[in-house]
């Protein structure tokens, strides 16, 4: 999925840029800091062609404290992450020194660039642009952010080259099996890679960060055809290791926007971390598809009791998605890593089963009729069909007179129903509640 960053100086408008295309700010790791504040990324969409947004900080040269130096150094980064630059200038303050420093900055990346001037009036664009001209740049763009003004023609310009992505809904059905395989530095997703394969396909080392770009390898499991995508790793250049972890989440995230199905991988000699669970708990957003793997579970020392609480204790911490199975592997020594890609497979296989319409409203009729919604007020909660509406994840509509007032408890126990009803345990699973007609809204 190729990748723009909107990159300019402090308060041009790029977020509220980022919001008029994405529709919402969306931070893809909540509660990490640093990382939602210099750089969020969003999946957009425009003219059917799906890409991914990221917001940076403000660009800031001058008299740069230590902060809005390891601002600046996260903007740098961003340019050499993306595959398409937005830059964005403030018609209103001006033409400004820092301006032309970033444009210098972008013409040495070599990366494609389009130049937008933002906060431009209508009837005094050439006025506002005018001064902008000295920037030497090809082509400008007038656009209001905050109005709209101008934003569908620059979204036009940079999508045009942009492929219709596949979809990871029922568009995709029948195709290649998408498999990220996501995780910290150093937890040994890149020796895994190679014994799922039974072949060295990407560098191992015990340097976090050396897989140096995303591998993207194709291969047939039991007739499956599938695509392994390895987290790309980081280019180390001197950056201190909290920065390669935080940019290989960064990376991780673009990997599981592209799967079906995504391989958690955890080092078991070090359990389950706060940024192992950001990682699923990111996986369980997207509605894809998990399997969690703790590796190097041959340095795991303990007996058999306290390996059993081991795992319960990390069963507990992963309780947020209970359907994802939990393994354990040793991708050195070879063990149980040719149970990970069944075990793969059989998530997919649910997360793209489809149920007849009649077995759905047959599933809910029994739900109902063993355990009867509570009442709304005075008036008892009541359901009158249902239906499957599409897949990866199976996702169900029912319909009902009251669906703002479903208590969590309720639609807990409807979404449990109905994986044992079909067979649903290792996939994500949707339920939406809607009204029958106007009177039920």
């Amino acid at each position: 999925m190729a990748l723009v960053a909107i990159v300019g100086r402090p308060n041009v408008g790029k977020s509220t840029l980022f919001n008029r295309i994405c529709g919402r700010r969306q931070a893809l790791v909540d509660d990490f800091p640093g990382v939602t504040r210099d750089r969020i990324y969003a999946q957009a969409t425009w003219d059917a062609r799906v890409f991914t947004l990221m917001d940076t900080a403000g660009f800031v040269t001058a008299d740069a404290t230590t902060l809005e130096d390891q601002t600046r150094q996260q903007v740098i980064l961003a340019i050499e992450e993306a595959d398409t630059i937005l830059f964005l200038a403030d018609a209103k303050a001006g033409l400004h020194p820092e301006d032309e420093v970033m444009v210098d900055l972008l013409r040495r990346s070599s990366k494609p660039t389009v130049y937008a001037v933002n906060k431009v009036d209508g009837s005094e664009q050439n006025t506002h642009l005018s001064e902008f001209y000295r920037l030497g740049v090809e082509a400008l763009h007038p656009i209001s952010a905050a109005h709209g003004h101008g934003v569908g023609d620059l979204l036009d310009l940079l999508t045009k080259d942009l492929p219709a992505l596949e979809g990871v809904g029922e568009a995709a059905e029948g195709g290649q099996v998408r498999i990220a395989l996501v995780g910290r530095p150093n937890v040994g997703k890149s020796t895994l890679v190679n014994t799922i394969l039974k072949a060295p396909r990407v560098i191992v080392s015990e340097v976090p960060g050396t897989t140096r770009d995303a591998v993207d390898t194709p291969f047939v499991q039991n007739g499956q055809e599938c695509l392994l995508i390895d987290t790309a790793g980081i280019r180390r250049k001197g950056r201190t290791s909290a920065k390669l972890e935080k940019i290989s989440i960064l990376k991780a995230l673009q990997s599981i926007e592209r799967s079906h199905v995504a391989i958690v991988v955890v080092n078991a000699a070090e359990g389950i971390t706060d940024q192992d669970l950001h990682i699923a708990g990111y996986v369980r957003e997207r509605h894809r598809g998990c399997v969690v793997v703790l590796n190097k579970w041959d340095l795991v020392d303990l007996d058999q009791r306290r390996r059993k609480k081991f795992l319960d204790e990390a069963r507990e911490r992963l309780r947020f998605m209970p359907y994802a199975p939990l393994m354990t592997a040793s991708a050195i020594t070879g063990k149980r890593v040719s149970q990970i890609l069944p075990t793969v497979l059989q998530v997919f296989e649910e997360y793209g089963r489809r149920m007849n319409t009649s077995s759905v409203n047959q599933a809910l009729e029994t739900a109902v009729q063993l355990h009867e919604p509570p009442y709304v007020g005075q008036r008892r909660l009541k359901f009158y069909y249902a239906s499957q509406t599409s897949v990866r994840p199976p996702t169900f509509v029912l319909f009902c007179n009251y669906p703002q007032s479903i208590h969590f408890s309720y639609e807990r126990y409807l979404t449990n129903y109905f994986r044992e009803a079909f067979g649903l345990n290792k996939t994500p699973l949707r339920l939406i509640f809607r009204p029958r007609s106007r009177k039920d809204r």
